[in-house]
């Protein structure tokens, strides 16, 4: 079932631990980015922190490239010049990058691998959430693979990787819900029982392929999931 109307968590506690830099150079800053902790600036006064203002303490003039939701962990790429953002964001556009993401799902997916191609739009009465609309929705496309099938105290679990081609918000999430998957610890689309699955969203950016500013290398960042 839906949860057309519910709302996620109003009271924000973003987690303490210190920066985690995984690779930086002239052009690009790499982080680790936990769960719990906002990429940008929330809207209230107490949605300060997040891991953009984070970096930016650190390293004066970290400019943001891209997003990922709050309870998402993972790869989270910055530039550090206003060349390197303009050409990461570039790549991001016309989808250059290659994004690689970890997820624990309700039940056993049967199939080895597939493609999603299921078009997305914002839920405007019950945002932030999205919504499958083949009417005005954009193009939104996942593929996936299945890395193991679990069981726990009877429950059956799957662990899967997700590789979204296009990027829009919640795209995995709903994607996987559409399916009839959705991932453990999902507050907006999940049912009840795989919300209380897990105790945060299981849901990992593992790796982003980029190719760097200056040497046009292609280069991959990796950070290793952490459940």
């Amino acid at each position: 079932m839906n949860k057309a109307l519910k709302l996620p968590p109003l009271f924000y506690d973003p987690p303490s631990e210190p920066l985690n830099i995984l690779y930086q150079d002239d052009d690009l800053l790499v982080l680790s980015k936990p769960s719990g902790l906002l990429s940008v600036p929330g809207k209230a006064e107490d949605q300060r922190d997040c891991l953009e203002t984070r970096a930016m303490y650190e390293i004066p003039g970290a400019l943001l490239t891209h997003r990922l939701d709050l309870e998402t962990s993972g790869v989270f790429m910055m530039a550090k010049t206003k060349e390197a953002q303009a050409h990461i964001n570039k790549q991001f556009e016309v989808r250059q990058t290659e994004k690689r993401y970890i997820a624990r799902v309700w039940g056993h997916v049967e199939e080895s691998s597939g493609h999603i191609d299921l078009p997305m739009r914002c839920d405007w009465e019950n945002r932030p959430r999205q919504m499958v609309c083949y009417e005005h929705g954009r193009g939104a496309q996942t593929d996936w693979e299945v890395l193991e099938r679990e069981s726990v105290d009877g429950q059956g679990f799957t662990r899967m990787l997700l590789k979204p081609i296009t990027g829009r918000s919640h795209q995995l999430r709903v994607h996987m819900e559409e399916i009839g998957h959705p991932i453990l610890g999902e507050v907006f689309y999940a049912h009840d029982e795989a919300e209380h699955a897990a105790e945060r969203l299981q849901l990992h950016a593992e790796s982003l392929s980029v190719f760097h500013p200056s040497s046009g290398e292609k280069m991959t960042f990796t950070d290793p999931c952490p459940f």
